[in-house]
């Protein structure tokens, strides 16, 4: 059963009732089935009308949701062979952006990403997506890894930034996120970046700096979280849905910017409804992406990559 979201209740409430209409139906004392049909219906239509005019900080609630696929379902839903790589090689090994060789089809791939975890045991794990200097050092590493052999890369964006502890910034975390910013622009192979979720702040640019960024339809990519937007221009973060419309963070605002490059359609209701759909339909997308790439050489993808960032914002 799916969580519904508090712009959801009325939705929530239809499908409540079909519940208890089956329930009936099961006991056998009635037949009700055309009304089942009818409310189900109506509970459709209803889904796929609210999702059709989500505002930003809806859509910032469903790029959030918990049941949204993460890091481990797209690998083994997209790629095969998946052989994972640990460790920054300085200090340790930051569960929170995991990454290694795999392939996508018949073609060799590095593919590294943000893991939130999906249960109280897994965020905790992995720190809930939000990635420590030697994850983003990590990062760099895989990427090196991935030049050196001529692989493609391809990234999985989904966290609300990087780590804001004190360990982290005593351990360089600015330095190490504008190292993985430098590293991806210094590729000489195709990157493909999917922001899945949440794209928050230089933790999510750090693996974004790709010749192709794609975006789910209702993920969210932003310099700041709209919590922390409106603590800091109102002090309260009761006007974080202000804040959300003001920046505009949703994909067809940042595609019509030029932030991004594509929107990758979700199913009805959003990814979490349906995570198998949503995962293949991003595998195929990333597959074309890098068919698209692969015809081009070294130097062509590495001053493309870097003039298209260099244009944001001129």
């Amino acid at each position: 059963m799916v969580s519904f979201l508090d712009f959801e209740k009325p939705i929530a409430a239809l499908q409540a009732r079909i519940t208890e209409l089956r329930e009936t139906a099961d006991e056998g004392a009635l037949d009700i089935d055309a009304e089942i049909q009818r409310l189900q219906a109506r509970s459709d239509k209803m889904l796929a009308d609210t999702y059709a005019k989500l505002s930003p900080w809806q859509k910032t609630q469903v790029a959030r949701h918990p049941e949204r696929p993460h890091f481990k379902h797209y690998v083994a839903g997209i790629f095969d062979e998946f052989i994972p790589l640990a460790g920054d090689r300085a200090f340790g090994d930051d569960q929170a952006i995991l990454g290694g060789f795999a392939k996508l089809g018949k073609r060799r791939v590095m593919v590294i990403g943000h893991e939130k975890g999906d249960d109280t045991a897994s965020r905790l794990k992995h720190n809930f997506g939000m990635g420590k200097p030697e994850g983003y050092r990590k990062a760099i590493r895989l990427m090196q890894l991935a030049d050196r052999f001529g692989l493609p890369v391809v990234t999985l964006v989904d966290t609300s930034g990087a780590f804001p502890g004190v360990q982290a910034e005593e351990r360089g975390q600015a330095e190490a996120i504008a190292r993985s910013t430098e590293q991806c622009l210094a590729l000489g192979v195709p990157m493909v970046a999917a922001v899945v979720g949440e794209g928050g702040s230089g933790g999510a640019v750090a693996l974004a700096a790709a010749n192709r960024v794609l975006m789910f339809e209702h993920a969210v990519y932003s310099v700041i979280s709209p919590e922390g937007c409106a603590s800091i221009l109102w002090r309260t973060a009761e006007k974080a849905s202000e804040a959300a419309a003001a920046m505009q963070i949703t994909a067809n605002d940042l595609l019509r910017q030029g932030v991004i490059d594509r929107i990758v359609k979700e199913p009805v209701g959003g990814a979490h409804r349906d995570p198998a759909a949503a995962i293949k339909t991003l595998g195929k997308v990333i597959a074309d992406e890098l068919d698209q790439l692969s015809r081009q050489t070294s130097d062509k993808l590495r001053v493309a990559r870097q003039d298209k960032f260099l244009a944001m914002g001129t």
